[in-house]
C-alpha cells in the first residue's frame, strides 16, 4: 500500500510541477492571457469527441483555451437520453451561440472495437450497446470488408450516425427553426497520421440531414 501511495504522489506531483510549467510559458508568452481566459468564451464550434486519451481537441484542431466547446464520452455517442450530451449541445447553442457542431470519432477507438468484437468489458458494455447497434444495422455493408477494413469503416459509421443523432435534438431542430446559422459535421481523426478527414456529413438545415446521411453512408468508404 505505501509503495502504491508513493507512485500516486509521484505522478500527481508531476501533474501539477508541469501545470506550474505550462502556466509560466503562457503568462510569458502572453502576460493577460489568463486574465483575458477569466472573461471570454466565444467558440464557433462544439466538438463530440471521444475520451481517449490520444485524442486531445483543441490540440489536433491547433486551437487555444477558449476557441473551442468540448464534450466528450466513450465512443463519442450522442444518445438522446443523455442529459449530460444533450445538456452541453443546449448550452452551445443557446449561451454561447456556436456556429457549428463536429462530431468526431476515431480509428482505433476501444469503444467501437469492443462492440465490432462483442468484447465484454463490463458496466461499460451497457453504454457501447449503441455503437453494437451500429454495427447491426450496417451488418451486411461490414461483412463484405476485411477485418481491420470493416473496423475502420464502423468507426466512420458511428461517426455518421451520432452526427445524424445531433441533427434530431430539439435543440438543433429549434434553432434551424429559427434560421439559426447552424450545421453538423462528421469527421473522423486518424491516430496513424493526426489527420482529421471529413466523412461526407454536413447538414445546415433540416431538409439537409437525411441526403447527406444517405450520401455519407453510400459514399465515405474507408479513408487511408
Amino acid at each position: 500500500m505505501r509503495r502504491w501511495h508513493n507512485h500516486a504522489m509521484s505522478t500527481l506531483s508531476r501533474l501539477l510541477e508541469n501545470n506550474a510549467d505550462w502556466s509560466a510559458r503562457m503568462v510569458e508568452r502572453d502576460p493577460r492571457f489568463f486574465a483575458r481566459l477569466q472573461t471570454l468564451q466565444k467558440p464557433e464550434c462544439l466538438w463530440i469527441g471521444c475520451s481517449d486519451s490520444r485524442v486531445p481537441a483543441n490540440e489536433i484542431v491547433g486551437l487555444a483555451p477558449g476557441e473551442l466547446f468540448v464534450h466528450r464520452n466513450v465512443g463519442n455517442l450522442v444518445v438522446h437520453t443523455d442529459l449530460n450530451c444533450l445538456s452541453v449541445i443546449q448550452y452551445a447553442i443557446d449561451v454561447l451561440a456556436v456556429r457549428h457542431v463536429i462530431v468526431t470519432g476515431h480509428y482505433g477507438c476501444g469503444g467501437v472495437r469492443a462492440a465490432f468484437d462483442r468484447t465484454k468489458l463490463g458496466l461499460v458494455d451497457n453504454w457501447l450497446r449503441h455503437v453494437e447497434e451500429v454495427r447491426q444495422r450496417h451488418e451486411r455493408a461490414l461483412s463484405a470488408l476485411s477485418p481491420d477494413a470493416a473496423l475502420d469503416r464502423l468507426c466512420e459509421l458511428n461517426v455518421i450516425e451520432q452526427a445524424r443523432h445531433v441533427c434530431e435534438t430539439t435543440m438543433v431542430q429549434d434553432a434551424w427553426a429559427k434560421n439559426r446559422e447552424l450545421s453538423v459535421h462528421g469527421w473522423v481523426y486518424g491516430l496513424s497520421d493526426g489527420r482529421l478527414r471529413d466523412l461526407g456529413f454536413l447538414a445546415a438545415g433540416p431538409d439537409d440531414v437525411l441526403p447527406m446521411y444517405g450520401r455519407a453512408v453510400g459514399d465515405a468508404g474507408v479513408r487511408t
